[in-house]
């Protein structure tokens, strides 16, 4: 039986944080190439990113590869596009760049040990290999269908612990984090003395299988004033922590540890280095569910880490929004180059209105689960990602933009005619 009283933490982290930093420039050099790709023409079904960043002090390095458009190519002066010696396209460096540091100034650093006008920012990115592309472009099980860029097991999850279905003590950790940003930005106050980089952590007690109380608060903040210390941070922060627990009560012997070290002023890619990649609990349910362990920034959607661990949480979230479910975890697996799933696999923790095998049949006909499939079901071939390189992937609102579409709940109606139809509701 599922323990119904017990203490869980989930931990989150800010735009700021050195893998983060990375996470978003990897992110905008996805943005920046579908946009390429739609101003040059090029068909966004031909967009191949496979971008990893290293962040140090006042140093960061970009690398991967990719397929562009002729835009983000190096070309002579008649327009031909330059190879190198084993007839990779070379990379124009330039836009990778620009983008890189409107990154970073957007995230808010302009300090001395890392600031977005003096960072030197390699790029070292390349030509997909030809091998991969075959693969994907041409799925060995479906003719002239899109097969998966990889092999993997991805994971979804949703609960009605939250609005958002998500479990409670990431979804709080990143609003925590949220807040302070928002603030940091518009420059209110004290809090506008705050630095980007920051962590949150926070402990929730379950009581009967229920969220009811904070226990543990954690949060260590960047701070600009070096005179700050430990209960002067918390004097700026503790009210933005108190409005983002919202009905969520603070236990009355509630520990808090607010910059528990100290002082904290030499903060992100300055003080520590970072790398894509490196958050994938962050930016997923908080350790509360399964990961299959493929990170999702730097990735265009062909890759079934980002696509599938979306399709995932989407079919979870409808699942639980269908009131067939109070928690659902579901599992896809697939190979590299072969289009539909290896399987599929659903466990509703015992709190399912329906058999979870009539689930795992009911989900393959309400979505084709292809790499193909899932994109044109979700919208995904789009400059929407540098947005979800922070604060989670998952728990986010869906934007005109398209962002977040997995976030969406329209797949409700046709979940539900599909398991009545496989699986009548008894009298």
């Amino acid at each position: 039986m599922t323990r119904q009283n017990y203490l869980f933490t989930s931990e989150s982290v800010s735009e700021g944080h050195p893998d983060k930093v990375c996470d978003r420039i990897s992110d905008e050099i996805v943005d920046l190439v579908y946009r390429e790709a739609k101003k040059s023409g090029m068909d966004p079904w031909d967009v191949r990113v496979a971008c990893e960043t290293l962040a140090t002090t006042n140093r960061v390095v970009i690398a991967g590869e990719v397929r562009v458009p002729n835009s983000l190519l190096k070309q002579d002066k008649d327009g031909n596009v330059l190879e190198d010696a084993n007839e990779f396209p070379i990379i124009n460096p330039s836009k990778f760049r620009s983008a890189a540091r409107k990154a970073i100034r957007a995230i808010g650093y302009e300090q001395s040990g890392f600031h977005w006008k003096t960072a030197k920012i390699d790029v070292l990115l390349h030509g997909q290999s030809a091998d991969i592309a075959q693969g994907v472009d041409n799925a060995s099980d479906k003719q002239g269908e899109e097969g998966a860029g990889d092999q993997g097991i991805m994971f979804g999850y949703a609960c009605t612990e939250t609005p958002d279905l998500m479990p409670a003590p990431i979804y709080y950790s990143h609003k925590i984090l949220e807040l302070l940003a928002t603030a940091r930005h518009e420059g209110k106050g004290e809090v506008g003395k705050l630095g980007p980089d920051a962590k949150s952590q926070v402990t929730v007690r379950y009581k009967d299988g229920k969220a009811a109380e904070v226990t543990q608060i954690v949060l260590s903040t960047q701070h600009l004033d070096g005179s700050w210390d430990s209960k002067k941070v918390r004097q700026v922060v503790e009210p933005y922590i108190r409005e983002a627990l919202g009905d969520l009560k603070v236990a009355e012997d509630c520990n808090w540890y607010i910059n528990p070290t100290g002082k904290f002023v030499i903060g992100g890619p300055d003080g520590d280095a970072g790398l894509t990649g490196r958050k994938i609990i962050v930016d997923t349910y908080g350790g509360a569910a399964p990961h299959g362990g493929g990170a999702f920034s730097g990735k265009d959607t062909t890759k079934v880490d980002r696509s599938a661990a979306y399709a995932a949480r989407y079919l979870a979230k409808n699942v639980v929004a269908a009131k067939l479910a109070d928690r659902c975890t579901i599992q896809l697996a697939y190979a590299i180059g072969v289009a539909q799933p290896l399987s599929v696999y659903v466990d509703l923790h015992g709190t399912g209105k329906v058999e979870a095998f009539v689930l795992e049949n009911a989900l393959r006909e309400v979505m084709d689960l292809s790499p193909s499939g899932i994109r044109r079901h979700l919208d995904l071939n789009k400059p929407i990602y540098a947005k979800t390189s922070a604060y989670g992937h998952f728990g986010r609102k869906p934007g005109r933009d398209g962002s977040f579409s997995w976030e969406k709940t329209d797949l409700v109606k046709a979940l539900k005619e599909a398991v009545i139809v496989k699986e009548p509701v008894a009298a």
